[in-house]
This record gives structure tokens, C-alpha cells and sequence, in this order.
């Protein structure tokens, strides 16, 4: 008993000092507290990237079917000589560029709508049905659309009930925009809302006081306020339109490859993991660049 009593003080001065040092240097604790999920967060996200990059540089022998871990620039250069691959890349780039240009213009007057002017039991309804898609399955979604587009499909029949032709949508480019843009469109709207939401109204009224028009007042007040919540969403939606594959392969049905597509038949057909690798870094680079033009356009500051 004198024993435990006698070692009791030492722990309690220890922890004294210790909490004290913490109280001092705030930036201790918060590295205390984030060294665990940062760690984590190297070893498995960064960790395996890493590893992709360095796969891209080996080859597989063509009489084994094996990776053989030498290296080589030949994947690269395939992506970059190839005008197939070229296509393709450029092909998912566009797409992803015009899902999201698409989702912003339908967005962004729903987001000022429950930010600005909706009540507030309007406001949660609108909340629930912007996000109750999400609340079904991704591939739920795009058999609904792929049900709507196809040539017997709801979308033909209101056509014809009307005396028009087929829309003949099913399985195009179109199709997979139209999926792609619904799909991500919640995306879109909530950092948009967000944005909106903390515009200050003084400054809508000071502009209209100052004789500004409806349009002056959105170009000049509104849009520049709300561009960081949308450059925001279009990081979620350009990113998921560039990286899917199964969207293409469904309401695509395979016809137009995107960049997902190749990696995902490289790696689960061809067994050519180096060149699936090499590949996979297009839109990594894409996304980069993408996000170093976001945060100096202060999109983080909105999410």
C-alpha cells in the first residue's frame, strides 16, 4: 500500500506536465490526435498510389504472361503515340468537362432557390429529394435510365404518344452524358447551396440600391461569391465522370471506351497491369492540375 501510494505521485506530476505541455503548444495535441488517420491515410492511399506509379514502369513478358520487374518507358509511350488511347483519353476528358458544365447550370438555380427564397419546410423537402437517389443503388440508377432510353422505352413511347419520332438515345454518347449528368447532379448541388447560403443579403441589397439590374447584380455579386462552391462540386463531378467505367459499359454498352473501361480491361482481361497503370495515371495528372486551379480559385474554402 505504501508502495502504490508512494508511485502515485510521480504519474500525477508526469500528466500534470504533460497536459500543461499540450495546453502550451495546441499544435501537439492536434498532431497527437491526427497522427493515427494520417498515418493510416500514407500507408493506404498514398502508399498505393505510389505503388501504381512504380508498376507503370515495369513490363510483362510476352511468353510467360508474367510482370517482370524491369524497367521501361514503353507504357508511356504507347499512351502518348497511340491516337486509340489518345482518343479515348481525350474522349473521357471532354465527357467529364461536359457533365460538369452540365450539372452547374442545373444546379446552380435549385441551390439559390433553397438557399434564397425557400421556406423552411420547403427547404428540408427539397433537401430530402436531392438527396433520396442516393439512398438506391448507383447501378439502379443507370438500369432506370438505360429502362427511359431504350428504343421501347418510356422516353420513345411519350415521343410517339405525341406524333414524333424515336429519340434514338440508347446506348450513345448522349445516353451516357444525360446518366453521367444525373447521377452526379447532388453532388453538385450541396456545395453549391452552401456557397449561396452564406451570401450576405446586405450585399444583394446594396447592390439594388446602388441601381444595379437583376443580371449586374448576379454577375457582379452573386456568381463571383458562389464560383468557389462551384468549382467545389465540379472537383466531385469531374473527378467520378473521369475515373467510371461502369456508367460507359451500361449505357454505353461498351461502344465508346473511356478511361476506366481500358484500365478495368487491362487489369481484368489482358492481365497487362504495368500498362493498366501507366494509363491509370491520366486522369490522376488531370485531377492534379485540376486541384491546384481549384484552390487558388478558394474552392476548399466551400466544402
Amino acid at each position: 500500500m505504501v508502495d502504490a501510494a508512494e508511485a502515485r505521485p510521480p504519474f500525477r506530476a508526469v500528466r500534470l506536465r504533460l497536459s500543461a505541455a499540450l495546453w502550451r503548444r495546441p499544435w501537439l495535441k492536434a498532431a497527437a490526435l491526427l497522427a493515427l488517420p494520417v498515418l493510416a491515410f500514407a500507408i493506404v492511399y498514398l502508399g498505393a498510389l505510389a505503388a501504381l506509379f512504380v508498376s507503370a514502369f515495369w513490363q510483362v513478358d510476352s511468353f510467360t504472361g508474367r510482370v517482370v520487374h524491369v524497367w521501361t518507358l514503353d507504357n508511356f509511350r504507347s499512351v502518348v503515340q497511340d491516337k486509340v488511347y489518345r482518343d479515348i483519353a481525350f474522349r473521357t476528358i471532354w465527357m467529364a468537362a461536359a457533365v460538369t458544365a452540365t450539372t452547374a447550370v442545373l444546379a446552380f438555380p435549385l441551390a439559390y432557390f433553397m438557399a434564397r427564397l425557400a421556406s423552411r419546410r420547403l427547404r428540408a423537402t427539397l433537401f430530402v429529394l436531392v438527396l433520396l437517389p442516393l439512398w438506391s443503388s448507383y447501378l439502379v440508377r443507370i438500369y432506370a435510365w438505360r429502362t427511359i432510353l431504350a428504343k421501347q422505352g418510356a422516353l420513345n413511347w411519350a415521343l410517339n404518344g405525341v406524333g414524333l419520332p424515336d429519340a434514338g438515345l440508347a446506348y450513345t454518347n448522349w445516353a451516357m452524358w444525360i446518366v453521367f449528368s444525373y447521377v452526379w447532379l447532388p453532388f453538385m448541388i450541396l456545395p453549391v447551396y452552401g456557397a449561396l447560403e452564406r451570401l450576405p443579403h446586405s450585399y444583394i441589397e446594396a447592390s439594388r440600391d446602388l441601381g444595379a439590374s437583376g443580371f449586374e447584380t448576379f454577375r457582379r455579386i452573386v456568381l463571383p461569391l458562389a464560383l468557389p462552391g462551384v468549382i467545389a462540386g465540379s472537383i466531385f463531378t469531374f473527378s467520378l465522370t473521369l475515373g467510371d467505367y461502369v456508367t460507359p459499359l451500361l449505357a454505353g454498352s461498351g461502344k465508346q471506351q473511356f478511361i476506366g473501361n481500358v484500365v478495368y480491361q487491362s487489369v481484368g482481361i489482358s492481365n497487362n497491369v504495368p500498362f493498366a497503370a501507366a494509363f491509370a495515371t491520366i486522369p490522376l495528372a488531370v485531377m492534379a492540375v485540376y486541384l491546384v486551379i481549384a484552390r487558388r480559385l478558394g474552392a476548399f474554402e466551400a466544402m
